[in-house]
């Protein structure tokens, strides 16, 4: 079990990246993962370009305005790293054709990833979301595991997070009407996605918190995959008792065997803690040695998948924004499900 894939491939030809956007978001994962690949990052945009000269790594430059940084023929990869609403105005200044890595959600909701995906079709633009927890080490991993048949038929999956998440570190996010699955959630939504396919339908339920100002901080998701599999995710923000009791994991059963996954960045974040992988292949659990964190490795394998792609060496672009419109579509599915009453429970007998 120590020979589970881990990483994507270099490609043989690397391009040039272009990133859009110069938020902590660009500053924390994305630079240092490029960094530590070795890709060339060409220049930052953004519209204060204090913002992007700060960041700067060396040999980029800081673009004077959008038309500079998306001027055909530089043959890039564009790193799109804007708030939902401005997405679609970068993608009509990208050049037709273009290969791009759009930072998730796609959109904020269903409807803002209709115009997306209207956008991208009519411009012939090859797009990736960067659901990016797809590639981290431990997932590689687990996927390899269950291709190679040692988990058997997938029927389980479980994700248990109890956190104390800082939420006070983005502001932002005070006044927004969704939080907690569409900017959070959606990862582990995309990756049971990504295992079991897409689901029939979904129960939910999010909420707030009385000692929080957002709006959304505590999850129970259900996904319906019918006699298949049992999909649940049970969230909670505000797990404020201390580290000791505390969870960031993933448990997935099957036929043959099981899956732990300890998410590690999440538990005391940002300083996080490793990630673990542990299978069970029908005698005992044993850890799977790691070659790197979702943060930030996870963030190597996305950005080098696209790349691959851009370059001919990968023949499907993993990840697509079309196909991240159906994860789209279970977070739409999994509000308006929490927007509706449960089903009623009866409260006297017959008479």
């Amino acid at each position: 079990m120590t020979d589970l894939i881990q990483s994507i491939t270099p490609p043989k030809t690397a391009l040039p990246i272009v990133i859009l956007g110069a938020g902590s978001i660009v500053s924390d994962a994305h630079l240092p993962a490029y960094a530590k690949a070795g890709f060339q990052v060409a220049g930052i945009y953004d519209p204060d370009q204090n913002k992007a000269r700060a960041i700067l790594p060396p040999g980029a430059v800081a673009y004077g305005s959008m038309a500079e940084a998306t001027a055909p023929g530089t043959g890039a990869v564009y790193d799109i790293a804007v708030p939902p609403a401005a997405i679609p105005g970068v993608l009509n200044a990208l050049p037709e054709g273009a290969v791009a890595l759009i930072q998730k959600p796609l959109g904020s909701d269903l409807g803002a990833a209709d115009e997306i995906i209207r956008i991208l079709r009519a411009r012939k633009i090859r797009a990736a979301v960067n659901f990016q927890l797809r590639f981290a080490p431990m997932c590689l991993a687990l996927k390899d595991a269950i291709a190679k048949g040692l988990l058997g038929e997938v029927v389980d999956f479980d994700a248990w997070l109890a956190l104390d998440t800082p939420w006070h570190l983005w502001a932002f996010l005070k006044d927004l009407p969704r939080v907690e699955i569409l900017l959070h959630s959606i990862h582990y939504l995309d990756f049971v996605r990504d295992i079991l396919g897409n689901p029939e339908g979904v129960h939910a339920k999010t909420m707030g918190h009385p000692t929080s100002s957002v709006s959304n901080t505590r999850s129970s998701v259900i996904l319906d995959y019918g006699q298949k599999a049992r999909a649940n995710l049970s969230i909670n923000h505000n797990h404020a008792f201390g580290r000791q009791f505390q969870a960031c994991e993933f448990r997935i059963c099957g036929t043959k065997g099981a899956a732990y996954l300890k998410l590690g960045v999440n538990l005391d974040y940002p300083k996080g803690e490793p990630d673990e992988l542990w299978l069970n292949t029908g005698d005992e659990w044993r850890q799977i040695p790691l070659s790197g964190n979702w943060f930030i490795e996870a963030f190597i394998g996305r950005i080098t998948q696209v790349m691959r792609y851009a370059v001919g060496e990968d023949a499907e672009l993993q990840g697509s924004a079309e196909d991240a419109w159906h994860t789209m579509a279970l977070v739409e599915a999994a509000y308006e499900s929490s927007a509706k009453p449960a089903h009623p429970i009866r409260t006297s007998p017959d008479a």
